[in-house]
């Protein structure tokens, strides 16, 4: 896990799990899952996901085995994984710059909340906005990350370090 090495025992800790892709002896991707609260960091947000739900989150492929299918086959794995576990729902965040949304909805998730995410001055202001005509899912997700729905959610300092 290169620089996030250190990560892992605190998270296992925690009592977050990792999934990890392998190739014959070599690690090709991860990504964790919680189902109790977790910071994400992108929207300034915490998520504190329900009874019977999980949050999948930091999923990475390594640099030599990116566009090889390895994202796609780990969440299927997480889906497949979270139905033996009796996971009702799992929640999952995607950057639309990173690519990964044909592989998201290949595992069967679908869109639920638009985040937009606004950057200036060391200020952030981030606003919501439905993806589904779902209101019952719109409200868990909601629920989940302590938001209204076209809510704007202020604005946060960044600091740099």
């Amino acid at each position: 896990m290169g620089a996030e090495g250190a990560l892992v025992a605190p998270r296992l800790a925690r009592g977050c799990r990792c999934f990890a892709a392998w190739r014959d002896q070599e690690v090709v991707g991860y990504g964790w899952v919680s189902t109790a609260p977790e910071w994400i960091g992108e929207l300034g947000l915490e998520i504190r996901p329900g009874p019977g739900e999980a949050y999948v989150w930091n999923c990475v492929t390594l640099t030599p085995h990116r566009r090889q299918g390895v994202f796609r086959a780990l969440l299927r794995a997480l889906v497949n994984w979270a139905r033996e576990a009796r996971i009702e729902r799992l929640w999952i965040g995607s950057l639309e710059a990173a690519g990964a949304d044909r592989a998201v909805a290949d595992a069967g998730f679908e869109p639920v909340l638009l985040f937009e995410v606004r950057a200036g001055l060391g200020m952030r202001r981030t606003s919501t906005v439905p993806a589904s005509s779902d209101a019952d899912l719109v409200e868990a997700a909601c629920s989940a990350l302590g938001v209204r729905p076209g809510a704007r959610l202020g604005r946060a300092r960044r600091r740099l370090h």
